[in-house]
């Protein structure tokens, strides 16, 4: 079988000698005579087919029996803010190197697997979690695979499209699909979804549903899966067979991200659709031990890790841990924020019920014990060691190998304390230039704030096409964000979580007037009177017109005294209860957190601002534009 070998270029190339390493297929070489097992040639031909011919790169040692087989996975699927937020490149494909035995390929050794990005040389945590998930899978196939048996299972495929095949008696009677070869003997309807070549907008719309479709596929119309026949997986009868697959459900409704692909079209096509399938759904699963989370609220924006006491261990060897250096350098007025709404949690009357998650923290003198451990908590230990933490501000004025030194001298605690702060932090938060602030705000401290994990910002946007959405303020006091980062925002009503009356029924409370969220904020710490609108137009008059006695613009935050506020994205569907200026959305899913607000000494901004207002919606519009996400 001839195979057109395609150039491989990476500076990272462990074979320092060009002379002794050849490309698939290129003449002349001295390694030409090695034998190649034809199963190899014939799953490179299928990824290819089903992909595209850039979708696989092939590099052959002149002295050894290796190959390294480059799989490139499109992630352009991904939406811009959750690419952001787990540091990769949507515009690169991620790509696996899987070395196997040249001439023995399924009957060698398991292969090696990496995972990399070749732009994106640090920080790219998501390699590996998956590259762990991929050896997991791979050690778990090897144990039954062999050429042999790999070729029998094609055969059977092949048999059913032969003149006495069964083809006939498959469309007939089974729920499922199988594929169709590219023949002129199968007529195939042709619409926008056979462009699904690399990036092609038609289909990213739906991707992140649509998650049994490959991102990279340039014939979807072929299904390449093993599941099951079930109503509930969105399986195709019979009559559907050579048309493109619908819409699919969520891996997270559906549970099939963990389903095992199809072997019918080889290994290599069968690792690249499990990897895909597993992409889109890393934050729902721990780093570790991959197994599925259970939070109060699903699962968050970031990848994370689960709170067993082995997964705490271990999380230490995943490097992850690492990144809290240059999330200190490169994040530091967000870590700053981290650390405030730690310590007012912390610090308030009902921590028994809001300081959620406690933190899960290795002992730095006894590895194999939890010095902050959430089934023996004791927040009297935990209070001594964030005293301890140094203010950010300090932090930033010298080496932060010597800042934590000075920590670990004042509480051994201390600097392990602020990685579990800022490591179980899992939504995406910016601090906002001045350039691209809500100026109405009248505050210096703005943070881009997105938590929704990609599942349920793909529904948002789908709800948001159909009923369309506003902008709305949500209050709530510091001490309650701590959860919320880590928890989502979650409808309280009638829960031990909830602080004051719903009075307008269940639900996440919501006001396009910010008078009344600057009233919510202030709430807790035994406050439980909101204050009036006059009460607050005095206050901010009053903070207005007292001469300051640092910057407005101050980098940190100074105080401990400290108000916010959120701006969230809501859809206005008929499910959004509005009692005049109280909205109430008993739909989760419903509201997206898009922009946070931090007040100092008890300052609060302007009272009067209206989320409707026109020339309000318009700046919101504006600076929208300019971030992150799009929608």
């Amino acid at each position: 079988m001839d195979i057109k070998g395609q150039f491989w270029n990476d500076d990272d190339s462990e074979g320092d000698n060009e002379s002794e390493e050849f490309l698939y297929g290129v003449q002349g070489s001295c390694a030409a005579d090695l034998y190649r097992h034809p199963q190899l040639d014939a799953d490179i031909e299928a990824v290819k087919e089903i992909y595209s011919e850039n979708s696989v790169s092939i590099r052959e040692y002149g002295t050894i029996d290796d190959v390294d087989i480059d799989l490139h996975i499109n992630i352009s699927f991904l939406d811009e803010e959750v690419s952001t937020a787990w540091k990769v490149l949507r515009t690169e494909p991620i790509v696996l190197r899987l070395r196997f035995s040249l001439s023995q390929y399924l009957d060698g050794p398991e292969p090696s697997i990496e995972v990399f990005q070749p732009s994106n040389k640090e920080g790219f945590g998501l390699g590996l979690q998956l590259k762990k998930i991929l050896c997991m899978f791979t050690s778990q196939q090897w144990k039954h695979l062999s050429n042999d048996f790999l070729k029998t299972q094609q055969e059977k495929r092949h048999s059913w499209f032969k003149a006495s095949g069964t083809i006939k008696k498959f469309r007939a009677g089974l729920s499922i699909f199988s594929p169709i070869p590219k023949s002129p003997s199968f007529p195939i309807i042709q619409d926008s979804m056979l462009k699904g070549k690399l990036g092609v907008p038609e289909l990213r719309v739906g991707r992140l549903m649509n998650r049994s479709i490959s991102c990279t596929m340039k014939n979807p119309k072929v299904e390449v899966f093993g599941y099951p026949p079930s109503p509930q997986a969105g399986l195709l009868c019979p009559q559907h067979v050579g048309l493109p697959p619908p819409a699919r459900t969520s891996p997270l409704v559906s549970g099939h991200c963990k389903n095992i692909p199809t072997l019918e079209y080889g290994f290599l096509v069968q690792i690249m659709k499990y990897a895909e399938q597993r992409i889109p759904t890393l934050n729902e699963y721990c780093v570790v031990c991959d197994e599925q989370h259970v939070f109060q609220n699903g699962s968050m924006l970031k990848p994370a890790v689960c709170t067993r006491e082995l997964c705490v261990f271990s999380f230490y060897t995943l490097g992850v841990m690492s990144g809290a250096a240059e999330e200190v350098a490169t994040g530091a007025e967000v870590v700053d924020l981290l650390v405030a709404m730690c310590r007012a949690a912390l610090e308030s009357p009902r921590k028994s019920i809001i300081f959620e998650p406690y933190p899960s923290v290795v002992d730095p003198t006894d590895p194999k014990t939890l010095a902050f451990n959430p089934k023996k908590k004791n927040y009297e230990r935990l209070q001594k060691a964030l005293d301890s933490v140094m203010s950010i501000r300090e932090m930033t004025q010298g080496s932060y190998l010597e800042i934590k030194k000075q920590m670990d001298k004042l509480d051994p605690l201390a600097h392990p304390l602020l990685q579990w702060i800022i490591s179980s932090n899992r939504s995406h938060i910016v601090k906002l230039p001045l350039s691209r602030q809500l100026k109405f705000m009248h505050t210096s401290h703005q943070f881009l704030l997105l938590s929704s994990p990609p599942a349920k910002e793909a529904r948002f946007r789908t709800a948001k096409k159909l009923y369309g959405s506003t902008f709305a303020f949500h209050g709530s006091h510091i001490e309650n964000w701590h959860s919320i980062l880590r928890n989502g925002l979650v409808n309280a009503s009638y829960t031990k979580l909830q602080l004051h009356g719903a009075a307008y029924g269940k639900g996440i409370y919501l006001s396009p007037i910010s008078s009344i969220s600057f009233g919510y904020s202030g709430m807790g710490k035994g406050q439980h009177r909101m204050p009036s609108k006059d009460e607050l137009v005095q206050r901010y008059n009053r903070m207005n017109t007292i001469p300051q006695t640092r910057s407005i613009q101050s980098r940190f935050l100074q105080s401990r005294n400290l108000n916010c506020i959120a701006l969230c994205e809501v859809i206005t569907s008929k499910d959004l209860q509005k009692h005049g200026n109280i909205w109430v959305c008993p739909v989760s899913d419903h509201v997206c957190t898009r922009f946070f607000f931090v007040y100092e000494d008890g300052q609060v901004g302007d009272a009067n601002i209206n989320t409707q207002d026109p020339k309000i919606q318009k700046e919101i519009m504006r600076v929208i534009g300019t971030q992150v996400y799009t929608n």
